[in-house]
């Protein structure tokens, strides 16, 4: 799919000149924008960390997962009061002892004003040391943290001065944890970045985007540096204008952003030239990502943030894999009414094509939040991700918990899901805002993923390292746990005949049925037992109506959805 800014360019002019002729989906697109922007609401009102009152800062270990307050005094204790959320990570790659952690600070829970918080550690996680934040005083939000090859930390941070949104990125030398005085960035309203780690052309350049509609330099929404950081280049558009998304270097060298699209799905946009510092930043191609299901800024369990943000992930590995492209988000699935999954999908082709989403967390039912869903792919193709579930905690509530999977054979088959934290209120200690951040961030090396997130586990939001230990579970395992390995239907949409199409990773007991568009069965289409491999099943649609329904496939324990739609 080309870029076509004219359109998208008058149909985003439309959006403020004449609302009054937006139709439905316009509308939605404006007001997810409208939600969710950074406001310098509240008043800077400093605390000394020394002078506030503690309680115990909570960590916890077991076989697998091992997890540390970072927002802490000079003693190690939680302070009692303030907030935290929003976190990102950078590992040295150097010396993996050596991290460190972004936040956005809140000195005061009763207050909205918040800072450029960090801390550090240098013994691989045991010890987090928190200073302070970066420019006292001064609002700053939206952190995004990297390393390059040479062990160097930056700190992308979002600021608002009447109504303009910048970025200066701050800068810690390697060996050391002192920032510098940071440099202009261009920048808006959730911007992402990501250094080239390669030994390429575009080794140790840094990349950065942006939400469009929030831009210090509209309609630019991506800046890069070529000079480590001394400066950064004039705005340049990106094609498909994707927003909420992360970005990721391939083996190659090539330059992958993914976000939401402003009218529906999820783009990706590829940049083969962005790492020549001779040309400027052209854009391959974009495509659309089908998830089956839209990223969203309005859920009941983070209601004034997001679900998450998109997630992409290269192999950048010597095996079978590399240059593989991975997706991921926590959306509010089409085919079904579940309100937030954790989706994943792949691309075998440097991004042009795209294959079937598949559902990462294995619940069954779909009233279940799973949200923040965080991906991570190591330096050997291990693909870690990570997501907030209420699956079974305190029913009726939205308190969640940590959960864990993770893939060995590029995506096509995962571990079973496993929790691994304790379960909290997620709608405590908010800091005079109704959300927890909008995000987490993790990077993987080839023995851990390495994870900033947030929790209320002591009542009150607070920012925390998690280190994931790999399970050695062969890939043979894996595929054992997983009873449907693929579902789809063809052509959708129909008309009377349509061709259902299965893969099967056991022997099983299989019903297919369809559904109307609240789940209720209207019609049964196969009960029998089916061996392992792939099934085709062609059904006739003659006596349903035109509309939209939902085809459902169970096997052994577990089920998945499609939406099909009629067409006469």
């Amino acid at each position: 799919m080309k870029n076509t800014n004219l359109s998208i360019f008058i149909a985003f002019g439309l959006l403020f000149v004449f609302p009054s002729f937006l139709n439905g989906q316009q509308d939605k697109t404006k007001n997810k924008l409208l939600m969710h922007h950074e406001l310098p609401d509240g008043i800077y009102s400093p605390n000394s960390h020394e002078n506030l009152k503690t309680s115990p800062a909570y960590k916890y270990m077991d076989g697998i997962f091992y997890t540390a307050q970072t927002n802490i005094d000079e003693f190690g204790n939680n302070i009692l009061g303030d907030a935290a959320n929003e976190p990102s990570i950078a590992v040295d790659p150097t010396d993996p002892d050596r991290m460190i952690i972004g936040w956005r600070q809140f000195d005061d829970v009763n207050n909205n004003f918040r800072q450029a918080g960090y801390a550090y550690t240098d013994d691989g996680g045991e010890i987090w040391t928190f200073p302070g934040v970066i420019d006292p005083g001064i609002f700053r939000s939206d952190p995004v943290l990297d390393s390059d090859l040479e062990g160097n930390f930056y700190y992308n941070s979002l600021t608002v001065t009447g109504g303009d949104y910048t970025c200066d990125v701050y800068k810690i030398a390697a060996g050391g944890f002192s920032w510098d005085d940071g440099t202009f960035a261009q920048g808006g309203d959730k911007q992402w970045m990501v250094i080239d780690k390669t030994e390429g052309t575009g080794a140790g350049n840094i990349y950065s985007f942006w939400t469009q509609s929030w831009s210090t330099c509209w309609p630019g929404a991506f800046t890069r540096s070529i000079d480590g950081g001394v400066s950064y280049e004039n705005c340049v558009e990106v094609d498909g204008e994707p927003y909420w998304g992360t970005m990721a270097v391939g083996p190659e060298g090539e330059l992958f952003i993914v976000g939401s699209g402003y009218f529906n799905g999820v783009i990706v946009a590829k940049s083969t030239t962005a790492q020549n510092p001779a040309f400027p930043v052209g854009w391959d191609s974009y495509e659309q990502v089908n998830l089956d299901g839209e990223l969203s800024g309005w859920t009941q369990v983070n209601p004034a943030g997001l679900l998450g943000q998109a997630d992409i992930g290269v192999d950048i590995s010597d095996g079978s894999g590399r240059g593989n492209v991975y997706v991921l988000s926590s959306v509010v699935r089409n085919s079904n009414s579940d309100p937030a999954d954790v989706m994943f999908a792949r691309s075998t082709d440097g991004g042009e094509n795209w294959d079937t989403p598949i559902r990462i967390n294995d619940d069954m039912g779909t009233s279940n939040y799973q949200w923040f869903g965080t991906m991570s792919v190591a330096p050997g193709g291990r693909i870690d991700v990570v997501w907030l579930d209420n699956r079974d905690d305190n029913p009726g509530t939205y308190w969640s918990a940590l959960y864990y999977s993770y893939s060995l054979d590029q995506g096509e088959t995962w571990s079973s899901n496993t929790k691994l934290s304790l379960a909290f209120d997620p709608h405590v200690g908010w800091p005079d805002q109704d959300k927890m951040g909008d995000y987490f961030d993790m990077e993987s090396d080839d023995d851990y993923a390495h994870l900033a997130w947030a929790n209320t586990i002591n009542g009150e939001q607070d920012v925390y390292y998690g280190r994931i230990s790999r399970i050695m579970v062969s890939t043979e395992d894996i595929s054992l746990q997983k009873d449907i390995l693929s579902f789809s239907c063809y052509p959708n949409p129909a008309n009377d005949l349509a061709t259902i199409k299965f893969k099967l990773n056991n022997k099983s007991v299989v019903k297919l049925a369809i559904c109307d568009i609240y789940g209720k069965e209207i019609k049964t289409i196969l009960v029998a037992e089916q061996d392992a491999g792939t099934s085709h099943v062609a059904i006739s649609t003659a006596d349903l109506s035109e509309g939209i329904y939902i085809c459902r496939l169970q096997a052994g324990q577990h089920s998945e959805s499609v939406r099909l739609v009629l067409m006469r």
